[in-house]
This record gives C-alpha cells, sequence and structure tokens, in this order.
C-alpha cells in the first residue's frame, strides 16, 4: 500500500500546486441509476470514513443524471466519482486534464468487466430482440455505458436495423437510468430495456453486482419475474477519479481509503460497489481507450 500511495502522490504532484491543508471540504459525486436517497444511504459510510481521513467536512451529491456528477467534476465542484466508462470518456474528450482514473471495481472472478443485459417481463412472451420488433424499447442515460453506448452500437447489428423509433422498434425512449428501466420494465411501461450487470452469479439474485442487484436488495423486483433476451460483449468496469488539481496527498489518501475499502469495512463496500465484488484496484487511462474510441464515433 505504501507505493501504492508513492506512486500517486510522484504522478499527481507536477499537477497539484493546492497543499492538503487549503482543502476546506471534499464532494463526492454518486452517479444515477437507482434514486438519489439509496445512492445517498449507500455511500454514507464512504463519506464519513473520509471526512474522518482527510479531517474536512465531506459531502455527497447525487444529481438526477450522470450528466449532473460529469459537469461536477469539469467545473471542480464534485472531487470524487465512480463513474461509467463512457461517463469517463466524455470527461476527457471534454477536458482531458480535468480527472484522472485511479481505481476500478474488480469482480469476484477478479475481472473487472461486466455486461449490458437487455431484459423482458416473463410474461411478455418476448424471449429475445426479434421479440421486442415494433415493441417499446427503453434505454436509461444518454452517458451511461451499459444503458445506452454498447447497445446502442451493438444492437442495431444484432437486428439489422437502427435504434430509431419505429425502424425496428416501435419506440425507443430514454427512462432517465437504471434503476427507472427495471422499474418502467416491471410495470409494463415499456417491453424491454438494457441495465447494467457483472453476469456472474444467479439471474434471480439480479447477478453478484449491478443495478439489477441493487433493485432485487431494494425490492423493487423480484427476478423471477423477468427474463435475459441480450447480453452484450464484456465492457471494462468505469473507473473511480480523482480532480488532478487536487493535492497530491489528498489523492493519495482518498486513493489508498478506496483501495483498503473492502477489507476495512466489507458491508461498507457492499454499499459503494452496488453489490458482491472483490476489491477496487488501481487503473489507467489506456483502460477505457476503446470506450473513447467509441464515444467518438457516436459523437459524429
Amino acid at each position: 500500500m505504501k507505493k501504492l500511495i508513492a506512486a500517486v502522490m510522484a504522478t499527481t504532484a507536477l499537477t497539484a500546486p493546492v497543499a492538503a491543508e487549503d482543502i476546506t471540504e471534499f464532494r463526492i459525486g454518486i452517479i444515477g441509476g437507482e434514486n438519489a436517497q439509496d445512492r445517498l444511504n449507500n455511500n454514507e459510510c464512504l463519506r464519513a470514513y473520509t471526512e474522518q481521513e482527510l479531517g474536512v467536512e465531506t459531502k455527497l451529491f447525487a444529481p438526477a443524471d450522470y450528466n449532473g456528477v460529469i459537469q461536477g467534476l469539469l467545473g471542480g465542484t464534485i472531487d470524487m466519482a465512480w463513474l461509467g466508462a463512457s461517463g469517463y470518456a466524455k470527461t476527457y474528450l471534454t477536458d482531458p486534464e480535468a480527472v484522472e482514473p485511479v481505481l476500478v471495481k474488480v469482480n469476484t472472478d477478479g475481472g473487472y468487466g461486466y455486461y449490458s443485459v437487455g431484459f423482458a417481463r416473463k410474461d411478455s412472451g418476448i424471449t429475445s430482440l426479434e421479440g421486442l420488433k415494433g415493441k417499446t424499447f427503453g434505454f436509461g442515460d444518454p452517458n451511461s455505458t451499459s444503458g445506452y453506448l454498447i447497445p446502442s452500437i451493438e444492437i442495431p447489428s444484432k437486428i439489422n436495423a437502427s435504434m430509431d423509433s419505429g425502424d425496428y422498434f416501435g419506440e425507443v425512449k430514454f427512462t432517465g437510468g437504471h434503476e427507472q428501466t427495471i422499474v418502467a420494465v416491471a410495470n409494463g411501461d415499456v417491453d424491454g430495456g438494457v441495465t447494467w450487470a457483472d453476469g456472474l452469479g444467479e439471474w434471480e439474485d439480479g447477478y453478484q453486482s449491478g443495478a439489477l442487484r441493487r433493485a432485487v436488495d431494494a425490492g423493487l423486483v423480484d427476478m423471477n419475474d423477468m427474463v435475459e433476451i441480450w447480453k452484450s460483449a464484456p465492457i471494462p468496469e468505469g473507473p473511480v477519479v480523482l480532480r488532478k488539481a487536487l493535492p497530491a496527498e489528498v489523492k493519495a489518501k482518498m486513493t489508498a481509503l478506496m483501495d483498503n475499502l473492502s477489507e476495512t469495512d466489507r458491508d461498507c463496500f457492499y454499499g459503494v460497489a452496488a453489490g458482491e465484488a472483490k476489491s477496487f484496484d488501481p487503473i489507467t487511462h489506456e483502460a477505457y481507450e476503446v470506450i473513447i474510441e467509441a464515444r467518438k464515433l457516436k459523437s459524429q
């Protein structure tokens, strides 16, 4: 761990002219995917640990959408966040000097990939994308990797059609986030949608981690009422990022805190990591270059 802290401090010293004692508060952004209060509750322990570690007031921010966190990082009003890969790509493409990825959630199998998962109600009789032809399809958030970017690229090649409303699906719309998509499918407001899951463990549990597991834990859905209809190729899990302008000492302390969280407080780690996982481990920008290129293509 001492080597990890030293490495972080060494690589960030040149971009951190501000001294640690000049930090008067620390602000953690939590991207959408579930309702704001649940996000705040799941991360309250992290807020408390951060306040204790840094010795300054620490606040949690849970904007209504992904872009709220991204803009906070870009504008300097949020200091740390766990972004999706697409969210990181947008942040980097907007300002390469805004944030740096430091850690990634590692699954119980030792990998850091996950999936965009298409699903529908079991009683709908829909068992594949073909069954959704002419029906309503729900994306989550336009800045979500699994809730929009990857399925919007992979699904058209699968169905040989675009994602425009009326081309293959009767209507394609954004629900607002992962939890909203899950609830919309469960309530029959959309016929099918996509969300994220690690793909490990059992479907009826919502797998081991991800939005489906969150929804199961919150009592929002019974996975026995749902059926998987599509799964993407593996996606790199998004990074925990820190603002580059933060003092090196602050970045080192927060990297170490998150790196050790799975050992320090397993229950806290479960809430922060959206379910069962192994740990948060070091990651670099290079892991996201493919997603950055995909994001560029979507903007053309």
